[in-house]
């Protein structure tokens, strides 16, 4: 876990919610609510960028979403596709630093190619770590460190009396940054749908009924303020907290 000592977020976790019933509210597509919604999050990354937020992670695609209609995941994965065709090279002007987590077998050839490209030309820059969840799920996740961990020691890398959660934690996705300090879910819906189970431990929740195409930089500003006025004890006493900062 991480501490740091203003009140501002080091790491921001989104699940971007929201863009369907967006759609349908106004007599539209679900289509149309995810072209919405992709102009919302190009608008959140910029200003967590302005806002000088270290990490981003963003939730765009669940192991669990290949259960939706077929034409819409196609959707999905061909707007996926033109989103990294378009957005990468501005992204990489800014310094944004692009990573993509979860089991991208599934995709095409082509997008993965084009995952690895942006991963590749981004890979310097001290920008933005953006973090992108696509076929993500917090158990996928766990249960393949579990593997990886387990590989190391049958090769004798580790042994197993060195396993805590400090190892455990290098093995898990997104193991070079810090975890995050505020999760965020659009869209009304008051659960963190399998994601990043590891990491959300000590990270505070914000739930909020804006449907994302709705969420905008003055709601993100509202989710700040929820979180500076968090007290973040990570198991200790409010009175410990107050001595320390005092010494």
């Amino acid at each position: 876990m991480s501490e740091r000592s203003d009140n501002r977020p080091r790491h921001i976790a989104i699940i971007m919610d929201g863009n369907g019933r967006w759609a349908r509210q106004r007599g539209g597509p679900r289509a149309h609510g995810h072209q919405a919604g992709f102009r919302t999050t190009r608008d959140i990354v910029e200003a967590c960028g302005k806002l000088q937020i270290e990490s981003l992670t963003l939730f765009a695609f669940s192991s669990e979403n290949w259960k939706r209609p077929e034409t819409e995941v196609g959707f999905l994965l061909d707007l996926f596709l033109r989103a990294l065709q378009s957005e990468v090279e501005k992204l990489h002007e800014n310094r944004v630093r692009i990573q993509f987590i979860g089991e991208r077998s599934a995709f095409s050839v082509k997008l993965q190619a084009q995952m690895d490209q942006a991963e590749k030309k981004t890979e310097n820059n001290d920008g933005l770590k953006l973090a992108i969840a696509v076929n993500y799920g917090g158990r996928w996740d766990i249960v393949n460190a579990t593997k990886r961990i387990a590989e190391d020691v049958q090769r004798g890398k580790l042994a197993l009396d060195d396993i805590n959660q400090q190892i455990f934690g290098d093995y898990i996705s997104l193991s070079q940054i810090s975890e995050p300090d505020l999760f965020i879910r659009t869209g009304g819906e008051k659960r963190i749908s399998n994601y990043l189970l590891w990491h959300l431990a000590y990270t505070e929740l914000y739930f909020t009924n804006v449907l994302w195409p709705d969420f905008d930089e003055s709601e993100l500003n509202e989710a700040l303020a929820f979180y500076s006025g968090r007290q973040r004890r990570f198991g200790r006493t409010g009175e410990q907290l107050v001595d320390q900062n005092n010494a």
